[in-house]
């Protein structure tokens, strides 16, 4: 019988970073650091985050150095080559068909006359991530809809991702090929390294992680998720047919809580069965 492997894809902040309001279990990152060192394990950091960023969380949070990165909203794919962090290129000619050819130097030039945007720093941009920070009290509908439009005459096809930086009080705005997601990140790497579907497990915590969530990709929600994303993935989940590739963890296993990475190696222990012994014998692993 062949070894198990495992392509554990996730997210960092309030996944495996633990910086958010609920306590993380004492043991879980060490937990965690030591099944990622197995050899059938192969660790891929899915996050909003750029290649510094997650560098730097890394060295902050004592977390385990990954194989591969999805980073910038999915827009840069990493892969390590011993100490040398090298683009996958067969990625960038992925999404590059979106935009047809065209990068982000030139789309910014088709918005110099809107006013209620503005560029964020060079450290938030790429080849195909343009990123704006929008002021608060502008139209955002309309200004999505001029966007979009302009974008759409241009011959690219583009998702445009919004949010609002709370503490800040700032809007941030994404320009990102139309398949520049996470969930096609994943399963892109998942084709390119061979690894089949009941051979990848993704653990998420927000709703920039429910098209993954309410994917056929075996999923992970954290405990430590807000209640609305665990009743919207369990939702989608079920809508789309896909309820038994999503788990929820509970924190029931011996008072573990469940958060951040001891949720992970929870929702480990109920997808893949193989590496459960070494897991329960740390108290991350129930029936």
């Amino acid at each position: 019988m062949s070894e198990p492997r495992l392509l554990l894809c996730t997210d960092m902040d309030r996944t495996i970073i633990p910086n958010g309001a609920q306590p993380e279990h004492p043991r879980a990152r060490k937990t965690f650091s030591e099944f990622c060192e197995k050899p059938q394990v192969v660790l891929v950091y899915v996050t909003g985050r750029h290649q510094v960023l997650v560098q730097k969380a890394i060295k902050h949070y004592s977390l385990p150095v990954p194989d591969f990165m999805i980073t910038d909203v999915g827009t840069k794919i990493y892969h390590r080559d011993k100490q040398q962090w090298n683009d996958l290129r067969a990625w960038e000619e992925e999404i590059d068909k979106d935009w047809n050819g065209k990068n982000s130097q030139e789309l910014k030039a088709l918005f110099h006359d809107v006013s209620d945007i503005h560029l964020q720093e060079l450290s938030k941009q790429n080849t195909h991530k343009l990123s704006y920070y929008v002021y608060l009290d502008a139209n955002v509908e309309s200004l999505l809809s001029l966007m979009d439009k302009r974008l759409e005459e241009y011959g690219v096809h583009a998702s445009l991702v919004w949010s609002v930086d709370e503490p800040r009080g700032i809007g941030l705005l994404d320009i990102l090929p139309l398949n520049a997601t996470k969930l096609h990140a994943i399963d892109f790497l998942r084709n390119q390294l061979g690894y089949k579907l009941n051979e990848v497990v993704f653990a998420g915590d927000s709703g920039n992680d429910l098209p993954v969530l309410e994917s056929s990709i075996q999923s992970v929600l954290v405990a430590n998720a807000a209640n609305e994303v665990k009743i919207a993935a369990r939702s989608r989940a079920e809508q789309n047919g896909n309820l038994q590739s999503l788990y929820i963890a509970t924190g029931n296993n011996a008072n573990k809580n469940g958060n951040y990475a001891a949720g992970v190696m929870e929702g480990v222990c109920h997808f893949v069965p193989a590496f459960r012994k070494k897991l329960e014998q740390d108290g991350f692993c129930y029936e």
